[in-house]
C-alpha cells in the first residue's frame, strides 16, 4: 500500500510502498477513501511540540474509510461499514475522565497520525471502539474534514456555552474557522469573523458571519470592541499574538477559548487586573470525544452545515502542506484515494 511517511522532523515526507497492516485483537483494517490534512499534522511532521511522535510515523487524523478485515474480539463494527478516523485513537476507557464524558482528556490516549500511525495511506488499523460510523448522508469528502476540523470546532463552541444573540469572534477563518461560524451561529451566535485575507472573510459572511474584520485593514481590537466587546473569542490561529488580541475583545464577563497550538508551546501575557474586574474566562479545548462526532456528523446530514474542501492526491502531501503554510488554502484541503480494483478482494 501507499503511505506518506515522516522519517525526519527536517526533511519532507516520504511516499513508500508499505503492507498492508493486519489488524491486531480489538482492531479494525481500514481501506481509505478520504483524508483531511490538518495544520497539527504539519506540526507532528515538524517536531513543533514539546512531546514529539516517534520516527518514523505516518500522519493524518481525519481519515474516513470502509472497514475491511475485524481483528480477534471485535464484536462492534463489521465488514463494510464507513467509519472515520480521529485523533482520540484510543483511550483507557476507566479514568474519571473517561467515565465522565472527557475522555480526550485521558493520560493514557492514543492519538492517530502523533502517537500511532494515522491515515495518510491506503490502509490503516484502528482501535474497533474509538472509529465514528459516517452516516449514509455526509460524503466521504465532506466527512474528512468533520472528522477534526469539524469536531474540534463543534466542541470549542460547547465548551464556550455560546447562547443565542451572544457575539461570537471567530480569529481564522480556513479549514477550522469556516465551520466555527457555522456552529456558533447553529447555537443562535451573532458572529464577527477576523482574518487577514479578504477572500477567507467573504466565505465568513457567505456562510452567517454578521460582522468581517481585515486584520490588515483595522485594529482587531477596537474594531471588536466598537461593536460592544465579544461575550465569546474563538482562537484558531497560531500566532500568540491574536491570542492577546483575541482576550483584549472581550466584553465583561466574556470568554476566550484557546483551540489553536502553536509551535514551541507558545505564551500569551494576561492583565490579571483585568481578568478579575471584568469577571473574564480563559478556556482551553481539545478536539471532542466520539459522541460530539456523531453529533457533527448528525448536524450535517440534516443539512445544518457546509464542508469548503479541495482534493489533492497522496503524492504531492508535501505541496499541499506548503499550500496550508502559505495561508492560501480556501478552507480545507483533502487527500482522495483511488478506488481499489474490482479484481481485488474486498477483505484481506
Amino acid at each position: 500500500m501507499k503511505a506518506a511517511v515522516v522519517t525526519s522532523f527536517s526533511a519532507p515526507l516520504q511516499i513508500v510502498d508499505r503492507e498492508v497492516p493486519a489488524p491486531a485483537p480489538g482492531q479494525v483494517l481500514v481501506r481509505l477513501e478520504t483524508c483531511g490534512l490538518c495544520h497539527t499534522d504539519i506540526h507532528a511532521a515538524g517536531g513543533d511540540w514539546p512531546v514529539q511522535p516517534g520516527l518514523p510515523f505516518v500522519p493524518g487524523h481525519e481519515g474516513v474509510g470502509i472497514v475491511e478485515q475485524l481483528g480477534a474480539g471485535v464484536q462492534d463494527r463489521w465488514v463494510g461499514e464507513r467509519v472515520a478516523i480521529a485523533w482520540l485513537g484510543s483511550a483507557c476507557g476507566a479514568c474519571r475522565f473517561c467515565v465522565d464524558g472527557r475522555e480526550t482528556l485521558c493520560t493514557e490516549q492514543q492519538n492517530s497520525g502523533y502517537s500511532v500511525d494515522g491515515a495518510f495511506a491506503e490502509y490503516a488499523v484502528a482501535d474497533a471502539t474509538y472509529v465514528v460510523p459516517v452516516p449514509d448522508g455526509v460524503s466521504s469528502l465532506d466527512a474528512a474534514p468533520l472528522t477534526c476540523a469539524g469536531l474540534t470546532t463543534y466542541k470549542a463552541m460547547k465548551v464556550a456555552r455560546v447562547a443565542p444573540t451572544e457575539l461570537v469572534g471567530v480569529f481564522g477563518i480556513g479549514g477550522l474557522g469556516h465551520l466555527a461560524v457555522q456552529y456558533a451561529r447553529i447555537l443562535g451566535g451573532t458572529v464577527a469573523a477576523v482574518d487577514i485575507e479578504p477572500e477567507k472573510l467573504a466565505l465568513a459572511q457567505e456562510l452567517g458571519a454578521t460582522y468581517t474584520v481585515d486584520a490588515t485593514q483595522e485594529e482587531p481590537v477596537a474594531a471588536l470592541q466598537g461593536l460592544g466587546g465579544l461575550d465569546v473569542a474563538v482562537v484558531l490561529a497560531t500566532s500568540p499574538l491574536v491570542f492577546e488580541q483575541a482576550f483584549a475583545s472581550l466584553r465583561r464577563g466574556g470568554r476566550l477559548v484557546c483551540v489553536a497550538m502553536p509551535a514551541d508551546a507558545g505564551t500569551m501575557q494576561v492583565p490579571i487586573f483585568e481578568t478579575v474586574v471584568k469577571g473574564l474566562t480563559i478556556l482551553g479545548s481539545i478536539v471532542g470525544t466520539r459522541q460530539d462526532l456523531a453529533e457533527v456528523f448528525a448536524l450535517h446530514a440534516a443539512g445544518r452545515t457546509r464542508v469548503i474542501a479541495e482534493t489533492r492526491d497522496l503524492d504531492d502531501v508535501n505541496e499541499a502542506m506548503a499550500e496550508v503554510l502559505s495561508g492560501h488554502v480556501p478552507a480545507r484541503l483533502v487527500f482522495e484515494f483511488a478506488p481499489v480494483p474490482a479484481s481485488l478482494p474486498v477483505t484481506l
